[in-house]
């Protein structure tokens, strides 16, 4: 690395731990006259840096915000933190965070040392996350898959279904995928020769092999998640008609407990999964709609069971 280059990258790690910096500061930080500084804010600025100049005393330089978030430099506490809140994040239950922070913990792992990433790990396993929805996934799971789905390269599972059968899979990974309560991994099963949509918490071993493998024509991923984890997690599944618009059913039902199809402006298809029939009964009685059973007879008799008892109740 040239010294002109070091140089503009010490000058943005100033920048980038306070708000702002006078010329003659920066200056003397860097050991270089005020005319070198500005050439080096001049780099930053042709590499997509937003750093703004000011003048009068109270002036100076200031890493503005751009149209595109530019690197970040990170010192090495910085990289501990950010690390283990990503881990946090991957594994927690706020919405719509997990698979970014996976995405944003796999290009940081990439280039974290491994005396840091000790210390991460270290961290984490220290660390004791309360109010947590569904099964645990440890990072270190996601971070193999993640890799392997971003190198194209084929993992060994094995996996344990709900009935407790471990079976040995070879799998090329296409897709992590996140719902409220669990973690998805959709692939290409080699030795079932089809499409599957597992679940990382019924992985108890994964190793990334160094064969890579050439993408193959895929179905739309999005909409087969969502109708695999809607079925194969649940013990009871129905499907009802429901005397409502699709979008509205939408806003009331998660898609990773439900899938909607319209049937006309007022009317559609809703296939629901719960662990028991009891239980899918309460959750669609709160749905405050009308609809009709088409499959499933404990739900129909769980629906009867409920109308009766809350009938004696309210007699």
């Amino acid at each position: 690395m040239s010294d002109t280059t070091a140089r503009a990258l010490q000058l943005l790690g100033l920048l980038q731990s306070r708000p702002v910096w006078s010329g003659t500061e920066l200056a003397e930080r860097l050991g270089v006259t005020t005319r070198s500084v500005r050439r080096d804010v001049d780099r930053l600025r042709e590499l997509g840096y937003p750093v703004e100049a000011e003048r009068g005393a109270a002036g100076g330089y200031r890493l503005g915000a751009g149209r595109a978030l530019p690197p970040l430099l990170l010192d090495q506490d910085e990289a501990v933190a950010v690390a283990v809140c990503l881990r946090l994040a991957a594994t927690g239950t706020v919405a719509g965070i997990g698979e970014a922070a996976v995405r944003t913990l796999g290009k940081l792992d990439q280039v974290l040392p491994a005396r840091l990433r000790a210390q991460v790990s270290a961290v984490q396993d220290a660390t004791l996350t309360l109010d947590s929805r569904g099964p645990q996934v440890d990072p270190d799971l996601l971070m193999i898959l993640a890799r392997a789905v971003r190198e194209s390269v084929k993992i060994d599972v094995q996996y344990v279904d709900r009935s407790g059968v471990e079976t040995d899979r070879r799998l090329e990974p296409y897709r992590l995928a996140a719902t409220q309560h669990r973690w998805y991994l959709v692939g290409f099963d080699l030795g079932r020769d089809d499409w599957r949509t597992l679940r990382l918490d019924r992985m108890p071993d994964v190793h990334a092999t160094t064969f890579r493998f050439a993408a193959r024509p895929t179905p739309d991923l999005e909409d087969y998640v969502r109708r695999s984890i809607t079925q194969s997690p649940y013990d009871v599944v129905a499907t009802l008609e429901v005397a409502a618009a699709a979008d509205v059913v939408r806003e009331r039902i998660p898609p990773s407990v439900g899938t909607v199809t319209p049937l006309g402006p007022r009317r559609c298809k809703l296939v629901v999964g719960a662990d028991s029939a009891d239980v899918l009964a309460v959750h669609l009685m709160r749905l405050d709609l009308e609809f009709r059973v088409l499959d499933c007879p404990p739900l129909q008799e769980a629906l009867r069971q409920y109308a009766e008892r809350a009938l004696r109740c309210a007699r």
